[in-house]
């Protein structure tokens, strides 16, 4: 049987990776005693692997496709090909900032000020090609982690990644520049990409994984409603919205379906209530495949 060897990120990404395979139809089983998940699909092997070796294992062929940051294939300058850009992240869905930060209290206001200073990080290439394009020299250390405690003791600066920076603003720190931006990417060996039957089950699951992120925030809902108030409710729904009408057995009626956003529908539903709308109907969606 053909298989297809995917690594998923190890680490802060793992659980929300977990639940977007979820929402895309695949169940996934970890234990705390095995790198070795267990997958819903005959035809992936599982591996957990930290998303800063992913595009390395992937590149060297040990993955056919994996998970991981844009800013790790960058890192590591990895060969591989990007799938697909998966915006999603452990807190807000969405990208991520690798910044440079230094303390509240510092003199520092931009990257020139920092020239034959000290700068921790994880992403020491990364910072040293962004230090280089501005032309400023300085001593790029490699960080363990708890990088936010190191200045001004340990450190002049830091590049760290932030989600929403409160975590920098905790530890009394001042972002003074973005040197990535980055997320999440479905990456692929070049040669599994370029084996047929791979490179489609590589495809089906991307467009899996993307179906289940658009659906993320998104609700359905369908409700009944007599002809003469159909222009009264669809008045009511979002205008870019093109919601699904159909005929009832009772040519009278019609029934109305749509995708809205979550947030809106507490304040659409009793509008339409009002609009002559009946036998609402709000329903959660996994997967909106365009």
């Amino acid at each position: 049987m053909n298989k297809l060897k995917l690594g998923i990120p190890k680490g802060s990404l793992e659980h929300s990776t977990i639940d977007l395979f979820r929402r895309a139809g695949f169940n996934i089983t970890t234990s705390t005693r095995s790198y070795y998940p267990a997958i819903d699909d005959p035809e992936i092997d599982c591996m957990l692997i930290r998303a800063q070796e992913m595009a390395r294992y992937v590149d060297d062929g040990v993955l056919d496709v994996g998970l991981t940051g844009r800013d790790w294939v960058e890192e590591c300058g990895a060969r591989v090909h990007t799938v697909a850009d998966l915006i999603y992240a452990k807190q807000s869905f969405g990208k991520v900032r690798w910044v440079l930060a230094v303390p509240d209290g510092s003199p520092f206001r931009s990257v020139k000020d920092l020239e034959g200073k000290v700068i921790a990080t994880e992403l020491v290439e990364t910072t040293r090609r962004y230090l280089a394009a501005h032309g400023v020299t300085s001593k790029v250390e490699f960080s363990w982690g708890a990088t936010e405690v190191k200045p001004p003791e340990l450190a002049d600066a830091i590049v760290e990644v932030t989600e929403t920076g409160s975590s920098l603003r905790a530890n009394k720190l001042r972002i003074i520049d973005t040197v990535l931006e980055s997320n999440t990417q479905l990456i692929a060996n070049p040669e599994a990409w370029q084996d047929e039957w791979k490179r489609q089950k590589i495809s089906d699951l991307q467009m899996l994984l993307e179906g289940a992120i658009s659906a993320l925030g998104k609700v359905g809902l369908m409700l009944n409603v007599h002809k003469d108030n159909l222009e009264e409710v669809l008045e009511v729904l979002p205008a870019l919205k093109r919601p699904t009408i159909s005929h009832l057995s009772d040519p009278e009626w019609l029934a109305v379906n749509t995708i809205l956003d979550e947030s809106t529908v507490r304040t659409i539903i009793p509008r339409l209530k009002k609009a002559g709308a009946q036998g609402i109907v709000e329903y959660p969606l996994n997967k909106i495949v365009m």
